[in-house]
């Protein structure tokens, strides 16, 4: 798996971390079941902390992209692939609505009211 972080993104490292390995699966560099490289690995392959890369890599656990197994490291969750995609889209529009002034509130009233 190549990740790659952008010196220019303003977000910080580790939701930067997030995103690549998000956008590795969701371009099917890794599919549900396969196992991620190490923490360490990864830290050490993109020149940021390890400590960041296990923030990413929670947060990408909470969303569901992800899967912690005692023994077997991290793992792919299945369905992955597309949770991964739509989770970024909806990340995109909710920076979008705040730079136009909405909320999250907001954002979720209009989905509501959508038929």
């Amino acid at each position: 798996m190549l990740l790659k972080l952008d010196v220019t993104d303003s977000r910080p490292l580790h939701e930067q971390v997030a995103g690549a390995i998000r956008r590795a699966i969701a371009e099917g560099e890794c599919g549900p079941g396969e196992r991620l490289p190490a923490a360490r690995e990864i830290s050490e392959s993109l020149g940021v902390n390890v400590n960041t890369v296990l923030r990413g890599l929670r947060r990408l656990r909470d969303e569901g992209v992800l899967e912690f197994r005692r023994g077997r490291g991290v793992t792919v969750a299945s369905g992955a692939g597309r949770r991964a995609e739509l989770v970024g889209r909806v990340r995109e529009l909710v920076s979008d609505a705040a730079r136009l002034g909405y909320g999250r509130d907001d954002l979720i009233e209009m989905i509501r009211g959508m038929p």
